[in-house]
């Protein structure tokens, strides 16, 4: 089976194109990985590879249309298997409107909230033109702060990459905790807010 940096090789930014859109689609695939054998061992365009690196934008557009036309009817159909009520469905919408665009731009410095940010601003339905803005925005940051740390340290940033993921991932951790435990805290509040937010049933 052909190696990634062969098919950079062979193919070359649309390979990374495709691994980075497909990343934020929610698949498992190694984004960053294909921009760092792009910008070092194939000496591409930095600008090529920034720009070619916004392709996250697309892939968490496809994303955002799978959560909105699926999960949403998930949740509303068999969330209450899972204590989420319609209330709760409700808050997460809430918390979208109010907080989406933070979410979205600062998901795509964490390997996990990137692959899933759009899927969850979808079914959470937080509004599509405020979640393009900032998917473009996050999109183009990851890729220009990525791409020249590429460039700066060359496969020195994969290495840095592997003791920081646990790093990213005890942050992201805490984060979560600490925000579960904020809304629990505040839920019967927050539920309020959302109503008067967002009167009347759910409806698909």
């Amino acid at each position: 089976m052909p190696s990634i940096a062969h098919l950079i090789h062979a193919y070359g930014l649309i390979v990374v194109a495709v691994l980075v859109g497909l990343e934020c689609v929610g698949l498992s695939f190694p984004g960053e990985t294909a921009s760092v054998i792009a910008g070092t061992e194939h000496n591409l365009n930095i600008v090529s590879v920034i720009l070619t690196g916004s392709a996250s934008t697309i892939g968490r557009m496809i994303g955002y249309v799978i959560g909105r036309e699926f999960g949403y009817w998930l949740l509303l159909r068999y969330g209450g298997y899972l204590w989420i009520t319609e209330s709760r469905i409700k808050l997460g919408q809430y918390l979208f409107l109010r907080h989406g665009g933070k979410i979205i731009v600062l998901a795509q410095f964490f390997p996990v909230l990137r692959s899933l940010a759009g899927i969850l601003a979808g079914a959470n339905r937080m509004p599509w033109p405020r979640f393009m803005l900032t998917n473009i925005i996050g999109a183009f940051l990851w890729a220009t702060l990525y791409g020249l740390a590429v460039y700066s340290l060359g496969r020195e940033v994969e290495r840095l990459s592997g003791w920081m993921v646990p790093l990213f991932a005890i942050a992201l951790l805490l984060l979560i905790i600490a925000a579960t435990a904020f809304v629990r805290r505040h839920e019967e509040q927050l539920i309020g807010e959302a109503e008067k937010a967002l009167p009347g049933p759910l409806k698909w």
